[in-house]
Parts: structure tokens; C-alpha cells; sequence
């Protein structure tokens, strides 16, 4: 039984990577990572934290980091050293994200430290073999775009802020301008994030996306909350003022993952090229991280995306 029950843990614990089967290619690696396989303690056994928290030693983020890119098999890419014989992990290059829509083209490995962010951004683009692009969330939704036929990539950083100032509108923008990608042949992939389920914004959050975009409306949806308390003894919650009663607030949803497949239709991405993952960062904190739902104190996950040789 003591046998059976390690198997058990052990299978639920190995790193696992979520992967969009639109963009599978021999040419492209890419990959969303969970929050299982890894070595980190402050949140939870074996978790995976891919960024640099507070509650975290960099040590152990470095040891995660370095398991993930060994899962993705994203070594020996187009920056190997020569001479060198054995097989090296690929540079990988993050953003000190702002909720932005600053989208940066890389060709070569950051300079300066291994270990610190080198860009301020929310978008990273290349065409260069051997460069892994790194998106960092726990909520906000990842985004992948590729074009299969100049064998270019990007990464972006989609929370609110980044989706009401157009971030993936604008990927597919920068894709044309320094790739001479046309829209109709990219791929995106969504990974997890928070959805329309769970993610409730306030009444200035939806009034910002109305003032932006034609579609806003169906981006959001209303639920009166509800108090059995309230149900059961009505009269005691009788005012003075019309219509007799204190109304229940509302709480109002917002279709983030909509909102981004709506914003690369619109820059020209056709709708069959999109393509979702149904994974909820805070209906699935067994599997993923979420600042939402574990109040601020959670790990990184990554979108991560590359070229081969």
C-alpha cells in the first residue's frame, strides 16, 4: 500500500507542461508550465515557481527553471559555444512586466546577469534559433503567436490593463512590421489564466473596455449575488426608500480569453487559428498558480516559446 500510495503522489507531482496542438512543429518548441514537478516549498510540496517571488530562494527558482527548459528539451539551440560538447540550456529571456503594451524584437542573449530581467515590457518577438521567449503569470493570460512560415515567434503579457491597450492587436502589428508576417497565417495560442468565471472587475474596469471597443458587451456578464439569509427573512431587510428593500450588489464578470480572441481576429488572425486552453488559473489551483485565489501569496508560471535550428 506504502508503495502504491508514493506511485500515486509521485505521478501527481511530476512537472507537467500544457501544449497547443496548433502549434505543434518540428521547428518550434513552446510550452505553458503548472505549478507541479518542481523543487519550491512556499507554496506547497514540489511546486514549480518560475519567477523570482519573495517567498522563494533564488537558488531554488534557478534549479525549477532549469528542470522546466530540460522537460521542453530546449537545449543545444543556435547559441551553443564552441567547442562545447555538452549540452547547454537555452538562453531564456524574461520581461519586468508593467501591464504594458511595450513589445521588444530580440536577436541575441541578454547581456549582464543571467538571473536579472534586462527588458521593461509585456511582449518579447524573434526570429533567431536558440532564444526562448518567456511570458511570467498566475493569472493574467499568456499568449503565443507564431507565424510557421517566416519561422517567427512572439510571447505577450495579457492582464486587463494589457488587453485594453491592445497588446495582442498590437503582437500581431509588430509581427508584420518586422517580419513581413500576414495575419492570415498565424497561429495564437492562449494559455491559462483567470476566466470569465472567476474574474470579477469592478464598474470602472467595464466602463474603460466599453469606451475602447464595439464588443465590449459581450465580453461581460452580471450576477446578482445571493444571501439565504436575505431570501428566507425578507422583512428584515425592509427600508424606508424605494423599492422597499436594500438591493443585492452585483458582481460583474469579465471574458478576459474573449477579449484577446476578439483583439487577433480583429488584426486578421483567422478564428481557426486560435486556439484556447479551458484551464482556469483560480478554478484550478490544484494545477496552476493564482494571485487571485491564494491572495497574493503564489508562484510564477511561464509561457515560453522558441526556434529550432
Amino acid at each position: 500500500m506504502r508503495n502504491r500510495a508514493r506511485e500515486k503522489n509521485t505521478i501527481k507531482n511530476k512537472l507537467q507542461i500544457v501544449r497547443a496542438s496548433r502549434l505543434t512543429a518540428p521547428w518550434l518548441i513552446h510550452g505553458f508550465s503548472t505549478r507541479l514537478g518542481g523543487f519550491s516549498r512556499p507554496y506547497g510540496s514540489r511546486a514549480l515557481n518560475l519567477g523570482f517571488t519573495k517567498d522563494d530562494s533564488r537558488a531554488t527558482v534557478e534549479r525549477n527553471r532549469q528542470s522546466f527548459l530540460q522537460a521542453l528539451r530546449a537545449q543545444d539551440g543556435g547559441h551553443r559555444e564552441p567547442g562545447r560538447k555538452s549540452r547547454q540550456a537555452w538562453p531564456l529571456i524574461t520581461l519586468r512586466q508593467i501591464h504594458s503594451d511595450i513589445i521588444h524584437f530580440v536577436d541575441s542573449p541578454p547581456t549582464g546577469s543571467p538571473t536579472k530581467d534586462q527588458l521593461t515590457g509585456d511582449g518579447l518577438l524573434t526570429a533567431t534559433p536558440g532564444l526562448l521567449l518567456a511570458i511570467q503569470t498566475a493569472d493574467c493570460l499568456p499568449i503565443i503567436l507564431v507565424d510557421p512560415k517566416r519561422k517567427a515567434v512572439g510571447a505577450f503579457h495579457a492582464g486587463w490593463r494589457g488587453t485594453l491597450k491592445r497588446i495582442a492587436e498590437k503582437g500581431v502589428g509588430e509581427m508584420q512590421r518586422w517580419f513581413g508576417s500576414r495575419p492570415s497565417d498565424l497561429k495564437a495560442a492562449i494559455g491559462p489564466g483567470i476566466h470569465g468565471c472567476c474574474y470579477d472587475v469592478g464598474e470602472k474596469v467595464r466602463d474603460k473596455f466599453e469606451s475602447q471597443f464595439a464588443y465590449a458587451a459581450k465580453l461581460f456578464r452580471e450576477v446578482k449575488e445571493s444571501d439565504p439569509v436575505r431570501e428566507k427573512y425578507p422583512l428584515l431587510f425592509l427600508t424606508a426608500r424605494a423599492p422597499g428593500h436594500g438591493e443585492l450588489p452585483r458582481k460583474i464578470f469579465l471574458d478576459l480569453v474573449e477579449a484577446n480572441r476578439q483583439q487577433l481576429i480583429a488584426a486578421g488572425v483567422a478564428a481557426r487559428n486560435i486556439e484556447a486552453t479551458p484551464l482556469c488559473t483560480n478554478c484550478r489551483t490544484d494545477l496552476l498558480f493564482s494571485y487571485r485565489a491564494e491572495k497574493g501569496k503564489t508562484g510564477r508560471m511561464m509561457a515560453v516559446v522558441g526556434i529550432r535550428d
